[in-house]
């Protein structure tokens, strides 16, 4: 079949139907439990600074940008011992919370946005301006799709994005409904050299943070789209050679429902842990503080310096801290490099 070329939106067919509309139903419902859940947890910083390094992983991944939890939470305390495939995990961890910033101060997400936070995640890759840019099967080495190849072209469909994102009169459907128009729309004009599918996933959760749907950045999809990763790239394509809109805004509605339950049970096992670590030490040792178990949290990889500066106290102090809770088990000591790391549990999140 002919392929459709990329048009501008909104998309001009009815989006509602009644399977649409009843799996919308049950992602939103399961995304409502998730924002209630994250409120919960008073310092949101611990979940924003834990669950973007998993999401960094996992969207790297898809790119075949390989790392492990260990390589990444050690990158995020000294960038000196972080591997190539690390730092570029720290790249990702870091445009999440730039966007993040942006949306919570503008409420709006542009293409001006998009473009920095695109320069975080993959440096040098500017948006497209030289023809020959193509999407291959990686297997056969087959060309599945042709993006826009002129840069006016390009521009022309980024403004009509950035109007869809941002004005909700453009297209008067439900906001997750719009998220996988948008992302399919991203992924279709494939405007960067470099980057453009981590950027487009990264979209996807500011986006439902913009619209309000979530207060902070914690609902990831990449992880879904890992276990199903042929399912995404034959869903976007047959949207794009057959118009096949419902399927995929159903598949990913039904990503939203999945992840956003899976997260829910993420976000109470570190509460409980929070919890379980807070009655031990308060229990049994004079210097505990709410502060110091928010610092172990938030650093699954802990040093002096953050109890230092942290907790305002003496570096011996904050490191016969650590040592008492490393002799007492409830964190596991390491030397990487010149300095010593303690790990608490929640590496294991």
């Amino acid at each position: 079949m002919e392929e459709i070329k990329v048009g501008t939106l909104p998309p001009e067919i009815n989006l509602e139907s009644v399977a649409v509309l009843k799996q919308l139903n049950k992602a939103s419902r399961a995304l409502g439990q998730l924002k209630g859940e994250v409120s919960k947890i008073p310092n949101s910083q611990i979940l924003l600074d834990t669950l973007t390094l998993q999401e960094a992983k996992d969207s790297n991944e898809i790119e075949n940008i390989v790392t492990t939890d260990d390589e990444i939470y050690k990158a995020s305390i000294d960038e000196t011992v972080a591997s190539i495939t690390a730092k570029e995990a720290l790249n990702y961890s870091n445009a999440i919370k730039f966007g993040l910033e942006i949306v919570k101060n503008k409420g709006l997400l542009t293409i001006n946005d998009i473009k920095h936070i695109q320069q975080i995640i993959s440096p040098n890759h500017p948006i497209r301006k030289i023809p020959g840019t193509v999407l291959k099967n990686p297997k056969t080495q087959e060309i599945v799709y042709t993006p826009p190849q002129h840069y006016d072209e390009i521009k022309k469909l980024l403004d009509n994005l950035e109007r869809y994102i941002n004005i909700p009169e453009f297209h008067n459907i439900d906001a997750l409904i719009k998220m996988p128009i948008i992302h399919f729309q991203f992924e279709s004009i494939h405007p960067f050299f470099d980057g453009n599918g981590r950027t487009g996933r990264l979209l996807n959760i500011l986006y439902l943070v913009q619209q309000g749907l979530l207060n902070i950045p914690v609902l990831y999809l990449s992880s879904y789209i890992i276990k199903n990763k042929s399912d995404y790239y034959r869903l976007l394509q047959e949207v794009r050679t057959e118009g096949s809109w419902e399927e995929w805004i159903i598949w990913m509605l039904k990503g939203v429902e999945i992840t956003a339950k899976e997260t829910i049970i993420v976000v109470n096992k570190i509460k409980k842990l929070m919890d379980d670590y807070k009655k031990e030490i308060r229990s049994n040792f004079s210097f505990y503080s709410h502060d110091l178990i928010n610092i172990l949290f938030k650093h699954p990889y802990t040093k002096n310096s953050f109890l230092e500066h942290e907790l305002k106290i003496h570096r011996n102090t904050a490191s016969s801290y650590l040592n008492t809770l490393a002799e007492a088990g409830l964190l596991t000591k390491v030397k990487i490099g010149k300095f010593n790391y303690y790990i608490t549990c929640s590496t294991c999140w």
